[in-house]
């Protein structure tokens, strides 16, 4: 399985900007939508944006306007751009891509790969 590498976590104040990466631990694979999630403490994982090889972009609205997701196709490389931060956005941020797994027939289906999460603290 692709095991997805991120950075760029930390701890900042309320109105603040970090920037987060995520890049997979080898190259020569075909994805398709990447994305990133969150968990808060107590709460189940939550789509935070995703976006598709092709460029389109979906956001929870708790971050439209302040989140901003791009990629590198060739790098296959993903980032999220989070600015004006609210302590409601501290959480556990986990990158997600879709790999496609190839087999002989030339059919694939895509498998889920998950990096190991990072935090993102937001204080007020």
């Amino acid at each position: 399985q692709v095991q997805l590498v991120e950075s760029g976590g930390g701890l900042v104040q309320a109105g603040g900007s970090l920037r987060l990466s995520c890049a997979p631990s080898r190259s020569g694979l075909i994805i398709d939508a990447m994305g990133w999630y969150r968990q808060a403490p107590g709460k189940e994982r939550q789509l935070v944006a995703t976006i598709t090889s092709g460029g389109s972009t979906n956001y929870v609205d708790s971050v439209k306007g302040r989140f901003t997701i791009s990629r590198d196709n060739a790098k296959n490389t993903v980032d999220l751009q989070m600015n004006s931060l609210k302590p409601e956005d501290t959480a556990v941020y986990y990158c997600n891509a879709k790999v496609r797994r190839y087999y002989r027939s030339g059919h694939y289906n895509t498998e889920d790969s998950w990096g190991q999460g990072t935090q993102v603290t937001v204080s007020s």
